[in-house]
Parts: C-alpha cells; structure tokens; sequence
C-alpha cells in the first residue's frame, strides 16, 4: 500500500508538469506569433519605404490618388515625344518616371500646346507643368515677357537641367547665318511661347536691315516642317531638341546646326505656388535620384550630358 500510495501521485505531477509545460509552450507559441506579426508589420512598413523612400514627402492627396498630373506639350523630342507605336517617351518622361519611384506615385503625362500649360495649372488641370520650359523670371513672377506686365499667377520651378538655344537652317542651305543679327531680314520659324520665340522678338529690335519674320507654330515639328518645304531661311529651339532633329530628321539629311547655342538656362518642373509641399518633395525626389546614379543614366541615354545638373534648385532662372 504504501508503495501504491507513492507510486499514485507521480502520474498527476507528470500530468500537472506537461500542462503546465504544454500552457508554458502555447505562451511562447503565441508570445512568438506577436513577435512574427509586429516583425511582419515592420518588414512591410521597411519594404514600402524602401520602395519609395520619399512617399511621405507628399501631400495625402497625391499618396492617397498615386497620381500627380503632368502638363506636357508632347512634340519635343527627345525631351517628350510620341515613338512609332503611339507610346510617350524621351528625357521628361524618364525622370518624370524615376521621380515617381522615389513618391510612390504615378507622373501621368497629359498632352497640351506649349502656350497652354501655365494656364492648365493655374486651373488645376494639371499637378504639375514638365515640358522643356525655361525657368524664367518672368514665368516665376507671372509677367509677360514682352512687356513685363502682371498676366497671371506666377509659378515655382524645380529645376532639373540646363539648355541654351539654336538656330538650324535647312542643309547645305545656311546663308551665312551663324548669329541671331544675320536673321535680320529673314524669316524664322518657331514654336509659340517659347524661349526661341521671345528671343526672336527682343533681336528683332535690335535689326538695322529690317526685322526678323517669325511664323509661329503649336509645336516644333510644325515649324520643321514649314523650314523643310522652304518656307522659312532659318528655325530655332532649344539645343537638345535642334541636335535631335538635325541627327534624326530625314536620316540626318534635312537639317544642319548652324553658329553657337546662347541663353543657356535651366529647364524647371512648375508647380504652383500654393502648393509648396509637391514642389519640396518633387526637389528632394530629384536630388535622390541625383546621388543615387539614376539621373546620370537618363541623361547618357538621350544623349544629351552637357545639360545635366549637380543638384536639384528652385527658382534658380533668371
């Protein structure tokens, strides 16, 4: 009996051990399912961040959309243009593209003419403007830049790149044009609201041998066409968009660059300046992409490294 009655409890200890073990084992088990969870918590939040650092830079609109809207005249190559298959391309659109991954959202492209653009954001078309324009006083302080009066809102400029003007002329057909006073005389063709058309004015002034003509067109191709047919001795654009055509046009037998490019000046992203916010965090998105390489990459690809810039700037025209 009494070996019975010390043999007895054994089992109920071992019983009462292995729950206790089995209730130790579910507190470390669930204790271990928290930590996974929060772990799993934390290695999403990391892997968004990750993905697009910068996402928080923006305002909850654009994070809660995943789109800002860009206003582009998208007749420019190679800075924006359509390729053969109807698909937007060129400089704008990879950095537009790279800016994004660095938010977290989706730079959509909407095509507009040229003189349209700071209209469609002042009206909230548009998010932002993204097509080759020159960062200018002017356009800062909403002046036109003829006569220097108030003609609307002005804009702040993210600037991302720096191009000077040319003059191209049919080849083989320069006429001895090599600066903008040999125009005086002749006619040139332009694309409207543009740096090139303002030039083309203010030299204008300075002629003793008559004006310059200008016929002006929505976009650039339009007046390509109009100097390929004879209609004109001379065009103008911005550099990168002159060397494009004459590399491009006809298989390189159209066009010929003629004299030195002058007026360089940075290209800016304009955003309104009600909306400081997008404009800090499109600036921080373009110094990243800056540091990290992905910048440098684009501008090899267009061809186009004499324009690249070291640093992201707002408001850096003149």
């Amino acid at each position: 009996m009494t070996a019975s009655i010390t043999r007895r409890p054994r089992p109920l200890r071992s019983r009462l051990a292995a729950a206790g073990a089995i209730t130790a084992a579910g507190a470390l088990l669930l204790t271990g399912c928290g930590d996974q969870t929060a772990g799993a918590d934390k290695g999403s939040e990391k892997e968004k961040e990750t993905a697009a650092p910068l996402a928080d830079k923006l305002p909850k609109k654009y994070q809660d959309s995943g789109v800002v809207k860009v206003g582009s005249d998208i007749a420019y190559p190679p800075v924006e243009f359509k390729d053969k298959d109807g698909k937007t391309v060129g400089l704008d659109v990879d950095l537009a593209a790279a800016l994004g991954e660095q938010l977290g959202v989706e730079l959509k492209f909407e095509n507009g003419t040229f003189d349209t653009l700071l209209g469609g954001l002042r009206s909230k078309r548009y998010d932002v403007a993204m097509s080759a324009m020159t960062d200018t006083k002017a356009r800062q302080e909403g002046l036109d830049s003829e006569t220097g009066k108030k003609v609307g809102e002005g804009v702040d400029f993210v600037d991302y790149f720096t191009a000077g003007v040319s003059i191209y002329t049919n080849k083989g057909k320069d006429q001895g044009i090599k600066t903008w006073q040999d125009l005086c005389g002749k006619k040139i063709v332009v694309q409207r609201g543009t740096v090139s058309h303002d030039l083309a004015k203010a030299e204008s002034k300075k002629c003793e041998k008559g004006e310059i003509k200008m016929e002006t067109f929505d976009n650039d191709q339009q007046a390509q066409t109009r100097l390929r047919s004879g209609g004109a001795d001379a065009g103008s654009s911005d550099f990168p968009v002159a060397a494009y055509a004459v590399k491009t046009s006809g298989g390189g037998n159209h066009f010929e660059l003629v004299g030195e490019q002058v007026e360089a000046a940075p290209y800016g992203i304009a955003i309104s300046k009600s909306n400081p916010e997008l404009r800090d965090a499109i600036k921080a998105a373009l110094d990243a992409i800056i540091e990290n390489g992905e910048y440098d990459k684009i501008i090899k690809k267009w061809g186009v490294e004499d324009g690249a810039v070291t640093e992201a700037v707002v408001n850096g025209g003149k």
